[in-house]
């Protein structure tokens, strides 16, 4: 594996970053997941489009531009020789010193890009749908962190993991903190009612994902409804069906939340029907290397 690290390529064994790295020691900075499929980079343009509204919001300069930061990707990807890939790339605020000033950070950010495989979920999850639950871990408050901010701080995200994990479930919804429902802790989260899709809005602490944004493109071009507002965890319970989304899950089937049968139990055709079209979809928008 050959791993990116601020121009030069490094072995996976050999690719390093400073302890005193302001991402290692406090999770200053910010990152994107992004998938490519069949040599086809999907979305990538959006993805660093997002990466660079995170950085301008935490006041972290990128020193590269997005179309360096587009080459850069691609030159990992042939790097790796994957036709198929997951990629994470990184931007920390750099080295500095022990303390929180980040104008101690003098080199300047360090970027790092890694390409890889990944299966998020098995593959059964995807033809027999998940069973989820809710934590007790509420999502961030946009008045603190917000979360459509992708920074390297993931430690909410993770409790929330670990409470599923603890209640025997793979993924877990996340509330805010007026208990409406958020998101997952990897994943934006849908509802179908009545031939109708619903997503909790961007301003109740969801990321901007751009799964969920090419799902809603894509229900919208199907003539299905598509609505953005408050979701409790009553209508996700009465909900004729539900679905997860996002770079690394890509779509994926709920059948149970908190107990209580999704449905009829399985995955849905409104579901089924828009993983499809999204298969398509990858197929055709992105950056070709």
């Amino acid at each position: 594996m050959k791993i990116y690290i601020d121009g030069k390529f490094y072995e996976k064994e050999d690719a390093k970053i400073s302890v005193f790295d302001h991402g290692l020691l406090y999770g200053d900075g910010v990152f994107e997941g992004i998938r490519s499929y069949s040599r086809l980079v999907f979305k990538l343009k959006e993805h660093i489009d997002r990466l660079f509204e995170s950085a301008k919001s935490i006041m972290l300069e990128i020193p590269l531009t997005k179309e360096q930061l587009i080459k850069a990707v691609v030159a990992t990807l042939k790097q790796n020789k994957l036709n198929d890939a997951y990629i994470r790339l990184v931007v920390t605020r750099g080295p500095g010193d022990l303390g929180l000033d980040p104008r101690k950070c003098l080199r300047g950010a360090t970027i790092i890009i890694i390409a890889d495989k990944i299966a998020l979920y098995p593959e059964k999850f995807y033809k027999e749908g998940l069973k989820i639950v809710t934590v007790p871990t509420v999502r961030n408050l946009p008045e603190a962190l917000n979360p459509q901010i992708k920074s390297l701080n993931y430690l909410n995200n993770i409790l929330a993991k670990i409470e599923a994990t603890n209640a025997g479930c793979d993924e877990a919804i996340m509330l805010d903190s007026l208990g409406y429902v958020a998101e997952c802790t990897g994943d934006n989260i849908f509802i179908v009612k009545k031939g109708h899709l619903y997503t909790p809005p961007q301003c109740m602490g969801t990321l901007r994902g751009i799964t969920r944004d090419s799902v809603m493109e894509i229900a919208r071009s199907l003539k299905i409804g598509v609505h953005e507002h408050v979701i409790t965890r009553h209508e996700v319970y009465i909900s004729d069906e539900c679905f997860l989304t996002g770079t690394a899950a890509e779509i994926i089937p709920v059948v149970a939340v908190d107990g209580r049968v999704i449905g009829l139990g399985k995955p849905g055709k409104v579901t089924l029907g828009l993983k499809n079209k999204f298969r398509e979809l990858t197929k055709k928008e992105g950056v070709r290397y």
